[in-house]
């Protein structure tokens, strides 16, 4: 990699935290910090953050989620299906934010592993679709674990009909009991989080890296649209807005709908409900609750995402655009025949160009495994992401609560600024108080401590994190790094020499298209209302759950993500021009600002 100025990153260990974010490190688990007396290896490695996955700075419970996901990534890499060139990705919190740094297989082991990977990922592939009727069943029953879970105040005493049926156990014995449980269904979930999703990745760059070699020229992106126009799970929540929206406007109660507009949705429903017809509206909504409102604002990763089930404002307000939409006779469904017939076309051109039949046949094969696996990349987030963990988030608020109300601290949400090994801690110290009779230790030490916590985040969150750290390759060649995170030789010098100002930025060709229009540069799901009509959505990364704001918008630029990002497969299946993998269009775009999104070549160009 050639750069004109720098050509490395910061050390992890020259990368001071914030002032007032003294003492950050005891926040987060031992194994997670760069440690002094493995300075000289830790520096020997390149890292990069991974802000598409987990943008924001972690409270302490909140690491369970980095923490499980990339070791059951790993594992699944390295002792499941031995993948030959790729072990797992290591991973370290600095300054409140994860960084990554893949794990390859020394090119010597590489032989060994690949007769081992074939037969266990070639059953996987000739089995699939049994298989994965097997893991949705699985998932299912750790949903409805996680739904059984209880957590309620200790009594006053221990029932007498517990008494009398000679249990021998007392209630601390259940909440001890459900909190490990917990731990253990999101654990779980993690586990089968990853049973196929690196095989579909395997999948796709399997048939990747043929066209490479005998489509000389051939765009990514060609290849990528030749996968699009699938029907995945996780666009249903979606799906059953729009569904919501036409029911709202044929059974003529979208004025009754838009009844309390400031976000009372108890006012809004109450009028639906008294409007004629209104109760079969209200039916519809009842019945899209259950599963597709778990469905979380950001990614699910943190217990700060909101999630529809729990602020019903979110799809009532999606609700009440689509409606706004469709009285004005705009189009809302998203374009999937056509994303399909030009899948089919480009497809056919591709095959045309082929040299003979043997290549024909094995295009077919490799491409025919990649349209069968790849719906999964999509559908694991509705199941995990956010079904699971919207429960599970809801499960620990209310244990939250419970040792709030018993004084160990202000409210809920204050839980999650507790490692989950100081919750069993926390959760013996309040039955240890209860059953001997004493005041428990917790409420005298926890609320100042909390307090405490609490600042260093709001420190840690003024610093922006480092791109990455160390001395990068000489040229990024990790196909899973680059297809997933959009981290190419290219990105890279670009985060060294950030603050060249060209107005031309530079990343992933990752939707089709070419557009002009004004800016919006959004932080969160929290800003999704300021989008208007027409604008270019520039965030640092999308989630699934904005769906709804895309028919709205001219096109999407994202700092993160690669061809395989979900913000990538999302704008392709929506039809929206994208870039991706930008790495500073946050900060080097402002709010109206007007750009050129070629999401054909991968550049966005500042117009003014």
């Amino acid at each position: 990699m050639s750069t004109t100025e720098v050509n490395r990153f910061v050390s992890p260990y020259d990368d001071p935290a914030p002032d007032g974010a003294e003492g950050w490190e005891e926040l987060y688990p031992y194994y997670l910090r760069f440690r002094e007396d493995r300075r000289e290896f830790e520096e020997s490695r390149f890292w990069f953050a991974d802000l598409q996955h987990w943008p924001t700075v972690f409270k302490p419970f909140d690491t369970i989620t980095v923490e499980f996901a990339i070791k059951c990534l790993g594992q699944y890499n390295t002792r499941h299906l031995l993948i030959p060139p790729a072990n797992g990705i290591d991973y370290r919190v600095h300054n409140g934010y994860v960084y990554m740094s893949p794990v390859p297989v020394p090119e010597e082991e590489i032989p060994a592993r690949v007769p081992q990977f074939t037969e266990r990922a070639g059953h996987y592939f000739a089995n699939w679709n049994s298989l994965l009727q097997n893991w949705e069943t699985k998932v299912h029953r750790v949903i409805a674990d996680l739904e059984a879970l209880e957590f309620e105040p200790l009594p006053d005493v221990v029932p007498l009909e517990w008494i009398k049926e000679g249990r021998g156990l007392d209630n601390t014995f259940a909440l001890a009991a459900n909190y490990d449980r917990a731990i253990e269904l999101c654990y779980e979930a993690f586990q089968y989080h990853f049973e196929f999703l690196n095989l579909g990745y395997v999948a796709y760059l399997d048939f990747f890296t043929f066209c490479k070699e005998v489509l000389p020229g051939i765009a990514d992106l060609g290849i990528a649209k030749m996968v699009q126009g699938i029907d995945v799970v996780l666009f249903r929540p979606d799906e059953e807005l729009r569904t919501l929206a036409r029911l709202a406007v044929e059974l003529e109660i979208a004025d009754a709908l838009a009844a309390s507009a400031d976000g009372d949705v108890g006012a809004a429903l109450a009028a639906v409900a008294a409007a004629p017809r209104g109760d079969e509206w209200i039916v519809a909504w009842e019945a899209a609750k259950d599963p597709w409102f778990n469905f979380s604002s950001g990614n699910g990763m943190y217990s700060t995402d909101r999630v529809w089930l729990d602020h019903l404002e979110i799809p009532l307000g999606f609700i009440r655009d689509y409606v706004g939409r469709l009285q004005a006779g705009e189009e809302i469904e998203r374009p999937t025949e056509q994303i399909r017939a030009e899948r089919e076309r480009i497809t056919a051109e591709y095959r045309e160009l082929l040299p003979d039949d043997e290549a024909r046949a094995v295009f077919d094969e490799k491409l025919g495994l990649s349209r069968l696996v790849f719906p999964y990349v999509e559908d694991h987030n509705f199941y995990i992401e956010h079904w699971s963990l919207s429960i599970f988030w809801r499960k620990i608020r209310r244990l939250g609560q419970v040792l709030a109300d018993a004084g160990f601290w202000a409210e809920a949400d204050d839980i999650f600024f507790v490692r989950r090994d100081e919750l069993q801690q926390v959760i013996f110290d309040y039955g240890n108080g209860w059953g001997v009779g004493v005041e428990p230790m917790g409420p005298y030490y926890w609320p100042a401590e909390i307090a405490r916590r609490k600042k260093i985040i709001a420190a840690l969150e003024l610093k922006a994190p480092v791109p990455a750290m160390n001395e990068p390759p000489v040229v990024v060649t990790e196909p899973f790094t680059i297809m997933l995170y959009g981290i190419t030789t290219e990105a890279v010098s670009g985060w060294l020499n950030a603050g060249a100002d060209t107005g031309h930025l530079g990343g992933m060709a990752a939707s089709p298209g070419v557009v002009e229009g004004v800016t919006r540069v959004v932080g969160g799901a929290e800003d999704l209302d300021q989008i208007q009509q027409g604008e270019v959505l520039v965030t640092r990364i999308t989630a699934p759950s904005w769906g709804p704001v895309f028919g709205r918008i001219a096109a999407t630029v994202t700092d993160i993500g690669g061809m395989m990002s979900h913000a990538a497969i999302v704008c392709r299946e929506y039809g929206l021009p994208a870039v991706t993998g930008v790495g500073s269009a946050t900060t080097a775009i402002q709010t109206g600002q007007r750009v050129r999104v070629d999401g054909n070549n991968g550049t966005v160009t500042i117009l003014d």
